[in-house]
């Protein structure tokens, strides 16, 4: 089940319209479209502990099947990191299909990816020229 699958079936649970969950949220309408017809994640974490109140249920259901992977690729290079993080969920789930993996190894594969996505981005901002970086509030001299 995809996050907005689960955002709209919480949602509907409690009876909700998609006005109610934004203002319930302290998000726009727009957004929670996003979540749930366009296959968008929440940018920042805080934002799933804040659904997760509204919707009473566990953030880490909310944040499982790659949400917290999606968010942190989001955080941390913004929507192109995103759209790669994406990328790759869906063509590592692509391969697992008719595959004889068991679960443990699929969760396992999964977990190495992300770990090596996130490394390689980190290393490669070395190579970034300094004008096309994002500073963080403690690199800027």
């Amino acid at each position: 089940m995809t996050f907005g699958e689960k955002i709209r079936e919480l949602r509907n649970a409690k009876g909700w319209s998609q006005t109610q969950l934004a203002e319930a949220a302290g998000v726009s309408l727009r957004t929670v479209r996003g979540w749930e017809k366009e296959g968008r994640y929440p940018k920042k974490r805080e934002l799933y502990q804040k659904l997760s109140e509204v919707l009473d249920c566990d953030p880490s259901y909310l944040m499982s099947d790659g949400a917290e992977f999606i968010s942190t690729a989001a955080e941390q290079y913004g929507s192109r990191g995103e759209r790669q993080a994406r990328l790759i969920l869906d063509q590592a789930a692509a391969m697992f299909a008719g595959g004889d993996l068991t679960d443990a190894d699929k969760v396992a594969f999964m977990e190495e990816i992300q770990m090596l996505y996130l490394d390689s981005k980190k290393r490669a901002k070395k190579f970034t020229p300094k004008k096309y970086r994002k500073h963080d509030k403690g690199d800027r001299a």
